[in-house]
């Protein structure tokens, strides 16, 4: 074998075993747009050509008997109090909570400091089903703590009770099995066996308490299809001195002498945000029960106003709840206060805060 054909040889190793490397890494990993294995497909085609008055009045009746039996599943649940056998543990998993993202506001802390806040509102939360560790299947298997995962079960929750007639018949069958209307939204969430609980159960915004962290996964904004300067914050070509039509552009991006290609992860213009991301740590400043809201410390929470977020308690370890939150879950009791606010937020029913000069 001459030189040159183990030049050439070496070169093709080399560029396979670069390409497995970043193709491997954590770095480049092309987005998800498929729904999940276990969601069934809920959009069908909707015509009103066949439909009669006689038949649009039995669909509202059958729709006023589905919610009135659905009343009749949660009121049991309603007062649902604390299981006696199972104790809370700083190892134990609770079932989160799916929140619309509705705005920013901002709030004071008692010593005059502006904070700005996120409000998520928890509507209408259901408890779908329970699924035991033996029968759950997560996504992701290949990591290493998957066996630590095996202990773990899943709660399918709802959010937002829609009309059965929008959706797909299979759809509505995950529904009909436990006696619940369609929702719009589905989350799985990973819970610890003795955090389990009943179908039909509701979910409200006391679920967590003030002063507590939580994890918030949401998907960001989509802002389409950009170029480099707004998608990687590239700085751009100079306005004069013999630029041509190239003010915005990437410029040269370095594929010259052996490899004479594109590098896989070049930061190159395309489709920028619809990615999900999680925010850690993000700390509850205020409640408001009549209306399920949820203050939360920031603004960097991801998606825009309207947005569907995932909440649940936090895994950072510094942050963890350090005593017994409500488990499994705060049921709805009457005589609630209607806010709950953190020790450090001055409430506007309490006197101003003063400074006097020294």
């Amino acid at each position: 074998m001459t030189t040159s054909n183990i030049q050439v040889l070496c070169n093709v190793l080399n560029k396979f075993r670069i390409d497995n490397i970043i193709k491997r890494s954590n770095h480049y990993q092309p987005p998800r747009y498929r729904p999940p294995y276990w969601f069934v497909k809920k959009e069908r085609v909707v015509s009103d050509d066949l439909l009669t008055q006689d038949n649009r009045d039995f669909i509202e009746e059958v729709k006023q008997d589905k919610q009135k039996s659905q009343l009749i599943l949660e009121s049991p649940l309603a007062n649902i109090e604390p299981q006696k056998s199972a104790e809370w543990t700083p190892f134990t998993r609770r079932v989160g909570v799916i929140a619309r993202k509705i705005g920013n506001y901002p709030l004071w802390s008692k010593d005059g400091k502006k904070y700005q806040t996120t409000l998520l509102q928890v509507v209408d939360n259901h408890v779908i089903k329970y699924i035991p560790p033996e029968e759950f299947k997560p996504m992701k298997t290949t990591k290493v703590n998957w066996r630590e995962k095996r202990t773990l079960g899943c709660l399918l929750v709802g959010s937002e009770t829609i009309d059965p007639s929008t959706v797909t018949k299979d759809y509505c069958g995950m529904f009909t099995n436990v006696g619940m209307l369609p929702k719009r939204h589905l989350c799985r969430f990973m819970v610890t066996p003795n955090a389990q609980l009943p179908t039909g159960t509701p979910l409200y915004a006391t679920h967590f308490r003030v002063g507590d962290c939580v994890d918030i996964r949401a998907k960001t904004i989509d802002r389409g299809f950009q170029g480099v300067m707004k998608r990687w914050g590239f700085k751009g070509m100079p306005a004069s001195h013999g630029v041509t039509k190239t003010h915005r552009r990437p410029g040269n991006i370095g594929a010259g002498g052996e490899k004479a290609r594109v590098w896989p992860g070049t930061k190159m213009p395309g489709h920028m945000g619809n990615r999900w991301r999680m925010l850690r740590g993000v700390k509850i400043l205020r409640i408001n029960t009549e209306h399920n809201v949820l203050w939360m410390l920031g603004v960097a929470i991801p998606g825009e106003t309207g947005a569907m977020c995932y909440v649940y308690d936090t895994v950072l370890p510094l942050k963890k709840l350090k005593t017994p939150p409500a488990f499994p879950t705060q049921p709805h009791v009457d005589g609630l206060p209607l806010e709950y606010y953190d020790e450090s937020i001055h409430q506007f029913d309490q006197p101003t805060i003063t400074f006097e000069e020294s």
